[in-house]
């Protein structure tokens, strides 16, 4: 049953990436320093209480905030990874209303620096799924964690070596396989610098969040000099927010500071607003987030 239905995925895949091959898929090109996305983790409280249906994310992200550009989190629709007609309405919706899915963030699949060799190979093949989905929906990565037990040695080199796997994968899907900071080794940014490269696959990547450095209870790593480590390898950008002063900046990173990081590492791409906060509601940490980054892009425009 698991190579019929791997089997299926990898054919599946290969049509489906021929068809994006020869349709133009990226947005038209912009004079803007990077464009805005939308991360659906900035309202996961509404979707947990079924106040948001994931389907209409995306369309919310234009709706609400002017925005081309939705990334999507599984949790939220991880009963559908291969219900295609739930998968095409979701397509539909963001096709309706002018916005890209750009990615989409896994969770909960398993450690792909698992110790144990059949959990770490499960981990990668349910990553598949979300390969195949994430083409299905145009866009062009997924994200996975790089996360297990052991010395950093030893969860590198396995997290390099289910990375390869997956890239293989997405290679077949033309999507590419991309590591956050998101806890532990990986929020140590030379650690998952050498990770990557260790992955040896062009496939694989990163997305640099502006907020998850803490290594463990007792170290957070510089996120500047994390940031700066990993955009050599960056495929999208998470501008996390939680808190913000009375000029509208957020407390916790300077975000000039941050984004001129990003724009010397040569990044042009989208940078996904993910607030994360509770002083203010999800709606208006988005809209801060927004402003933020739209006040500092015309500040270095300028």
């Amino acid at each position: 049953m698991r190579t019929d239905r791997r089997s299926f995925l990898v054919g599946l895949g290969s049509t489906i990436a021929l068809g994006r091959r020869m349709e133009e898929t990226m947005p038209p090109p912009s004079t803007d320093l990077f464009k805005i996305s939308l991360a659906e983790w900035s309202l996961h409280r509404a979707l947990r209480a079924g106040e948001l249906d994931p389907r209409d994310f995306a369309p919310l992200a234009r709706k609400e905030y002017g925005l081309d550009g939705a990334e999507h989190v599984n949790t939220f629709f991880k009963d559908h990874a291969t219900d295609f007609e739930y998968l095409t309405d979701m397509k539909k919706r963001a096709d309706d209303a002018g916005v890209r899915s750009l990615l989409i963030m896994c969770d909960a699949e398993g450690e792909l620096g698992d110790a144990d060799d059949a959990a770490r190979r499960k981990a990668v093949e349910n990553h598949f799924r979300w390969i195949a989905a994430a083409c299905f929906l145009g866009c062009h990565s997924i994200r996975v964690n790089a996360a297990g037990t052991g010395t950093p040695e030893e969860v590198s080199k396995r997290a390099a070596d289910s990375l390869h796997r997956l890239c293989e994968m997405g290679e077949r899907y033309d999507i590419n396989v991309i590591v956050e900071n998101h806890g532990g080794y990986s929020s140590n940014g030379a650690w998952l610098a050498a990770t990557i490269r260790a992955a040896d696959h062009p496939r694989a990547g990163t997305l640099p969040d502006f907020g998850n450095f803490r290594v463990s209870e007792k170290e957070e790593y510089d996120r500047y000099k994390g940031i700066a480590e990993m955009m050599p390898f960056a495929r999208s950008v998470s501008a996390k927010s939680h808190d913000f002063d009375g000029a509208g900046n957020e407390t916790h990173t300077d975000y000039r500071k941050m984004l001129e990081i990003v724009l010397e590492a040569g990044y042009r791409g989208y940078l996904g607003i993910e607030y994360e906060g509770d002083g203010v509601s999800e709606r208006e940490g988005i809209r801060l987030t927004k402003a933020l980054l739209e006040r500092v892009r015309e500040e270095l425009s300028g």
